[in-house]
């Protein structure tokens, strides 16, 4: 666990996280192994590793509010909620007093070999987060490669792929940290499907411009 600001930042592995100040808000629930009781769980994009309805049904309630990539809405009929909310590239919605924006998340060059399309195009609308608590905002990328998007958004806090294949590598990432202009940068999506520790300490070994903390999985 990593505390900023009064935020407690957990990581469940891959792009799996949890913020916790007032409230509990869980992003991209993926095989976990604990107990989770979210007030507002976030869902970047489709893909199974980020949509997974299992986890969704273990730990969604009639309290919870789901927000998602608007791709994902009519799977997420049969799962229990207070709310279910699509958002689009730009948009945002406030929750309980925090701001939620949705940011676009998109490959540039990584090519599904059957499709010869990217694994995430940027026509689907997936999206990423910068999520707003009190002062303090956090920006979890979702599944992406270094995009213009990005450029100068200076959240507090960068939780950023760094596996390569379907996001970025570890040096891309490092690269979109000089972009984004983070005070911490958090790497994920390794360890999981794809990538591992190494790919993690290539990232915090590479990235000069503010700290790097490689949580421990929860």
């Amino acid at each position: 666990m990593f505390e900023y600001k009064g935020i407690k930042i957990r990581w469940y592995g891959h792009d799996t996280f949890t913020l916790e100040k007032s409230i509990t808000i869980c992003i991209d629930p993926y095989k976990l192994s604990k107990s989770i009781s979210p007030d507002i769980i976030l869902i970047s994009h489709n893909h199974f590793d980020h949509m997974s309805l299992d986890d969704l049904k273990k730990i969604s309630s009639n309290n919870a509010t789901i927000i998602a990539a608007k791709e994902c809405m009519e799977q997420l009929t049969k799962i229990s909620s207070k709310e279910k909310i699509g958002l689009s590239p730009g948009q945002e919605k406030i929750i309980n007093n925090i701001k939620i924006k949705a940011v676009p998340a998109y490959n540039i060059d990584k090519i599904n070999p059957d499709t010869h399309k990217p694994f995430h195009p940027k026509e689907d609308n997936k999206i990423g987060y910068v999520i707003s608590i009190d002062e303090t905002s956090i920006y979890h990328t979702g599944d992406s490669d270094l995009i213009p998007e990005m450029n100068d958004l200076k959240p507090d806090v960068l939780l950023v792929p760094v596996s390569g294949t379907y996001v970025m590598t570890a040096k891309e990432a490092a690269k979109a940290v000089e972009k984004i202009k983070p005070k911490v940068a958090i790497p994920m999506h390794y360890g999981t499907l794809v990538g591992s520790d190494v790919d993690a300490k290539e990232f915090k070994d590479t990235v000069k411009l503010c700290e790097v903390h490689i949580l421990t999985k929860e």
